[in-house]
């Protein structure tokens, strides 16, 4: 399977190009469903929802859509990881009333958070019900180099648990000003592209440029990896954000025709409209 979305599925500049005009924010996740086929959580990272509310958002979702959500911050940004054992099951009880719908949980760890803890994080997964699908982003920099990448991926790898692998480099592209800015509205960390499956499915968030010329190189490189992912069996998630979100449906839309052009998938439901200029673009361009 190959699942695409965007961090959010509601956001006011999608209103006239994304959503129709003057549509209610309560119909915003039954109509994003319908036109991507998942979302990153990022919600269920800063307050657990309700049992009654995961069950409404399921049911506005077509069976095929898949929610990723988020730890909470409070589970994954206080206190030791290895710690956090009945507040861990607690989320995932309340996560599993997604029922069919959802797909990977997504522990983000903050930057501060070192090889020198991995024995945290070993603790932790030896206590995440293997049945729950799992993929996990690290932040700090020594992840990305040897041994430690390595000893990363292998402990995800014996857990069957995905490493997300984070694209930057669009928004650290193109003059130092508009660098600067992209950066600021986006605070995603400078680390290179750690090319690594550790599952038998793949996690990439792709942080895209709001130019969609200095994406394209980009999402033909990403395509042809994840149509070779998919060709090999994998489970594709992949996630378009923008420090401009008016443009990552989009971007969605771009990296997915890429992947339909190598591999055999169902067309998305909507086209890409050109969206009016408005403010946001205004400042940038």
């Amino acid at each position: 399977m190959f699942y695409i979305g965007c961090p959010m599925w509601g956001y006011k500049e999608w209103l006239g190009n994304f959503f129709p005009a003057r549509t209610p924010a309560n119909d915003f996740l039954r109509l994003y469903s319908q036109k991507l086929t998942t979302v990153e959580g990022n919600t269920v990272f800063y307050a657990l929802p309700s049992a009654e509310t995961v069950a409404r958002w399921a049911q506005e979702t077509p069976d095929s859509f898949r929610f990723c959500p988020k730890v909470l911050r409070s589970i994954s940004h206080e206190g030791l990881l290895s710690q956090q054992k009945k507040e861990t099951l607690a989320f995932i009880e309340r996560m599993q009333g997604f029922g069919e719908r959802l797909g990977p949980i997504f522990l983000q760890l903050p930057p501060s958070f070192g090889p020198s803890q991995i024995d945290q994080l070993q603790a932790w997964l030896d206590f995440w019900p293997e049945e729950v699908r799992l993929a996990v982003e690290v932040r700090h920099p020594d992840f990305y180099q040897e041994p430690q990448a390595s000893a990363l991926d292998q402990l995800l790898r014996e857990h069957r648990a995905a490493r997300v692998i984070m694209d930057t480099r669009p928004i650290r592209t193109g003059p130092p000003k508009e660098q600067k800015e992209l950066q600021a509205r986006e605070r995603k960390p400078h680390l290179p592209v750690h090319i690594s499956t550790t599952s038998d499915f793949a996690f990439v968030r792709y942080i895209g440029h709001p130019k969609m010329e200095v994406n394209e190189p980009l999402l033909d490189h990403w395509a042809q990896q994840l149509a070779d992912w998919y060709k090999q069996g994998l489970t594709i998630y992949a996630f378009c954000h923008c420090p401009y979100e008016v443009h990552s449906p989009e971007i969605c839309y771009q990296l997915y025709q890429r992947v339909r052009a190598l591999i055999p998938l169902p067309t998305l439901n909507w086209q890409p409209e050109e969206p009016d200029a408005g403010p946001e673009q205004m400042r940038l361009f």
